[in-house]
């Protein structure tokens, strides 16, 4: 009765059960302490830079789902190994499950904000493990060592029995904790219900001319569904407005906390804005346009009175990530804001509520902290943010760049006219044109929809009178407000985004 399949699913089972316990103890602790948040949280922030924007490149925003399938994936292939060796070689399976226990300890107690308590899950989780497989290898060596006159039959259903029902009771406390933790820090039942304040000042409108109504061409503003996420967030933070404050502090003169009920005491502001992700390649979709609706970031900063040698805006998260922005790019009266808004609602949670950073200009990765906490005023040569200590650029300004939506590459399209078209973007500085060209002629000037403001993308047409059959490859280049023209030079996105002409090819028949 020693068929290697019954040990491999006694392992797989108790680390059912590991995971399980943990999962219904994190209830208790934290919803990130569990192993897999706690292990899946060190590897997003021990990934190879370029294995990560690989990552991206091919699965987009779903780089966190792939990254739980493949840890789950590994957690099954290891426990079934255990269960193989704890039956032949007693306690290898035990002492796998301990190095798994204290990694996982090690990578909870390493997160950011983590407390002594973190620990809790992965060693009782192992705990119950390890008892489970030992249980579950003592019935099989009972079960191999019965005497000859045993129904054999009804002892390996009553094995498999006790396999399926330990297997059970895991699978429901596992779902039953994560489902109870993420229940009981829900926040959208208190979003569903918040009263967003009405801008002063001018009112944002999206005018008529700023969509120019071409099929398969992106839209002027991305619904809140459809806006992009990146961030180092395993499962999104659920964080209550009224547990919510945030720190300024550093070198100021003064710290400061405000409250989510102190921002009603501000003025709010609502600028349309384009936020775009340092990852995003030539052509990409991690970009994306709203309008915020929040509080002016230069006032909040200034009510701190910042000391005049410092230069960096230190942001951070509720969840650790943190951030650096130049404080004169804060400063200098572009609408950057602590928004609260999006779209006419309060922002999504997946998108920071309560409360997040917009800094038109910059990349996300150096300004758009979600679930921000804190702002410490200090210096770049005194602190340095999270992707930066990975070796990108410390002050991310966002490059003059463009991209073409329509028609599909690789499409077959009659002769005639074909309408080329796309968005280009150089935020804070605006598009004064946009070029197309067809194979290797001459360059030709597109024509722009009305943009309503420089720090948001514009779209973008050029009419094609397709008359040549056979291959052809489209190119498109920006210009931005102050007359400089997106560069051919192809560089990746690290250290600072990527570059290039955006192109595409396909068959006129």
């Amino acid at each position: 009765m020693a068929e290697r399949g019954v040990r491999i699913a006694a392992g797989i089972v108790a680390g059912g059960v590991t995971i399980g316990v943990a999962e219904v103890v994190s209830v208790l602790v934290s919803p990130d302490s569990t192993p897999l948040e706690a292990v899946g949280g060190w590897i997003v922030d021990h990934t190879p830079d370029g294995f990560r924007e690989w990552v991206i490149g091919l699965v987009g925003t779903n780089d966190k789902l792939l990254l739980f399938v493949c840890m789950g994936v590994v957690a099954v292939v290891l426990a079934g190994v255990a269960g193989v060796i704890e039956r032949v070689r007693r306690p290898l399976g035990a002492v796998l499950f301990g190095v798994f226990g204290l990694l996982s300890t090690l990578a909870a107690l390493g997160r950011p904000n983590a407390a002594w308590t973190w620990a809790l899950p992965s060693i009782l989780g192992v705990i119950a493990g390890i008892m489970v497989l030992r249980g579950l290898i003592r019935r099989i060596e009972a079960v191999d060592a019965a005497p000859p006159e045993t129904d054999m039959t009804v002892e390996r259903r009553r094995l498999m029995q006790g396999i399926v029902i330990a297997g059970a009771a895991a699978l429901v406390g596992g779902v039953a904790g994560r489902i109870i933790g993420l229940r009981s820090r829900d926040v959208s039942a208190e979003r569903a219900d918040v009263q967003l304040p009405t801008p002063t000042g001018p009112t944002t409108s999206v005018e008529p001319g700023a969509e120019l109504n071409i099929p398969g061409l992106t839209p002027y503003l991305t619904s809140n569904a459809d806006f992009y996420r990146i961030d180092t967030a395993l499962t999104v933070p659920q964080v209550s407005k009224d547990d919510w404050s945030l720190r300024v502090h550093g070198m100021v003169d003064r710290e400061i906390r405000l409250t989510y009920a102190d921002l009603a005491a501000k003025t709010p502001i609502e600028r349309l804005v384009t936020l775009a992700c340092v990852s995003n390649p030539v052509g990409g979709d991690l970009i994306s346009n709203a309008r915020w609706l929040g509080y002016r970031l230069d006032e909040i900063i200034a009510a701190a009175g910042p000391h005049p040698d410092a230069d960096m805006v230190l942001s951070r998260s509720a969840d650790g990530f943190t951030a650096g922005s130049p404080l004169a790019t804060l400063m200098d009266g572009r609408d950057a804001m602590l928004a609260v808004g999006m779209n006419g609602e309060p922002l999504p949670t997946a998108h920071g509520y309560p409360a997040r950073l917009v800094v038109p200009g910059l990349y996300g990765y150096v300004s758009a902290t979600k679930w921000v906490t804190e702002l410490e005023i200090t210096r770049f040569d005194r602190a340095e943010a999270f992707w930066t200590r990975r070796g990108w650029s410390a002050k991310g300004p966002i490059k003059t760049e463009c991209r073409i939506d329509t028609p599909r590459a690789h499409g077959t399209f009659n002769a005639g006219k074909l309408t080329v078209a796309g968005v280009a973007w150089a935020q804070h500085r605006g598009i004064k044109g946009v070029e197309v060209r067809i194979d290797q002629g001459d360059w030709q000037p597109a024509r722009l929809a009305v943009a309503p403001s420089i720090d948001t993308w514009v779209q973008w047409a050029f009419d094609w009178d397709a008359t040549g059959s056979g291959i052809h490859t489209i190119w498109a280049r920006a210009t931005d407000g102050t007359g400089e023209t997106q560069t051919d030079q192809q560089a990746d996105v690290v250290p600072d985004g990527a570059t290039g002409y955006p192109s595409l090819t396909l068959r006129i028949a």
